[in-house]
Formats: structure tokens, sequence, C-alpha cells
């Protein structure tokens, strides 16, 4: 690479900030003063080992994609199509720029959680990463993965807070007139955010670690293993007593 190649890497990297994933691209680091760290190569660390090391011919749906880090990644283990959306332009922008430097090929698409559907088809492996708590109705979320991309595998990592402890066991019905239940710290809970945390006013829902996994497994989900306090390895099971396939969208011809 000549001396005027990196220096034009660098001009778009600024041009292209501010990043929250750091990527390097070209030997630059696109955010290297990020306050977690390098931010997502730290976490992904702690639990890349749970998945498969060659994806040869997979198909993978890399939602909230960002800059692109995991959907590069995924590329890397020989995934044969990756699909990244994200609502934010400007994320899929960070991310083209990086998949060309890179000579990879993602298929890149502004698109909501809510619209996966439209994608018309299901995936050997679903990334769903810092997501959930981004999210107004986070289980309609759950529930229209389930119903339409997840075909196998989904990825799933959401922020917790609470006290690190095991679900308390979830027994078949509970006595309406028993409060003890709804005392236990045990108990899956779901925290709802009103104004802002963190200084960020999308975030809208935290649970703790009952609520959490309590949540995926109503979705239909099945934990195989879980890698760090807040990232899982799901697969697409049975869905609970009583949930419904969600509403199809219905648009307009």
């Amino acid at each position: 690479m000549t001396v005027q190649d990196k220096n034009e890497t660098a001009r778009r990297i600024a041009e292209l900030a501010p990043w929250f994933h750091n990527l390097t691209i070209d030997g630059i680091d696109t955010a290297p003063n990020h306050f977690l760290g390098d931010y997502p190569r730290f976490k992904y660390e702690g639990f890349r080992h749970a998945l498969p090391d060659d994806l040869q011919g997979a198909s993978v749906l890399d939602i909230g994609c960002n800059a692109g880090f995991y959907s590069l990644e995924m590329a890397r283990r020989g995934a044969g199509r990756v699909v990244g959306i994200d609502s934010d332009p400007h994320y899929l922008a960070q991310a083209r720029f990086a998949a060309e430097r890179e000579g990879v090929e993602l298929d890149l698409r502004q698109m909501d959680v809510y619209d996966v559907e439209a994608l018309g088809e299901k995936f050997d492996l679903v990334i769903f990463m810092g997501v959930l708590y981004h999210l107004r109705h986070p289980l309609l979320a759950l529930d229209l993965l389930y119903e339409h991309v997840v075909g196998d595998m989904m990825l799933f990592q959401c922020m917790q807070r609470g006290p690190d402890l095991q679900a308390a066991p979830v027994a078949p019905d509970y006595d309406f007139n028993d409060p003890e239940p709804f005392s236990r710290e045990d108990w899956p809970q779901l925290w709802f955010i009103e104004k802002r945390f963190s200084s960020d006013p999308t975030n809208w829902f935290i649970p703790n670690q009952p609520g959490m996994e309590a949540m995926l497994r109503s979705s239909g989900f099945t934990i195989e293993d879980q890698m760090e306090r807040e990232v899982y390895l799901c697969r697409r099971g049975e869905r609970g007593e009583m949930v419904p396939p969600p509403p199809r969208i219905v648009t307009a011809g």
C-alpha cells in the first residue's frame, strides 16, 4: 500500500466519523479512543469460540450491524451470504467503506428490525447484538425474528442490570393473591427507562438475567450456551404457551 493510499484511507475514516465500532482498516483504527476500549473486538474474543470456525455456504443476518464488525468477521469465516441491516444510514456508509477496503461482499440495507419479514428468507445464523434494549417493543422484535428470519442459530446480547443470579425455577402457575414471587431478586424483571440511560434516549428496557432468559424462552429460543453474562447462543425451538405469531406486514398493492 502506498503512502497516498493510506492517506486516502485516513481521510475517509475521518470523513465518516464518529465511529462506534473500532475497526482496523489499512492499519488505521477507526475509533482508537473508544470509551469501552477496543470495542467490539474485546467482547468478540470472549465468545468467538462458540461460533463455527467454518461457515462455508452459510447465510448470516447481522441486525443492527453498525459499521459491520460482526458482518466482516462472519465473511472471514467463509459465510456464503452476509446481510447487514441498520436503521442508521451513517453506520451503513461506514460498513460499505470497510467492506470495500477489505474486498468483502456484504448485502447492506437500511431497515428496521420490525421490518425483517420483508427480507423473505430464513438465515442459518442471525446476529442480534446490542439492539434489544434500544427497542420500544422488545418482545415483538424477538417474535418477528423467530417467525421470519431465524432458521437455526441466533447469537444474542443484551445489556443487563441487577445481581448475578440464577433464575428461580419456573412454576406452571402462580397464585393471584401471593405477592412473594414479585419481591424476589431472582424473579424475571424488565426495567423501563422513561427518559435517558447513559445519556441515550433510545435505551428503553433493561432486563435482569432471569428476565432476559425468560423472554428468549417465551419467544421460542432455546439457550444452548451462555458465553458471557450478556451473550447467548440460541437455537430456534418451540414457542411458549399462548404466544401467537406476530402480525404479518400488509403492503399496499
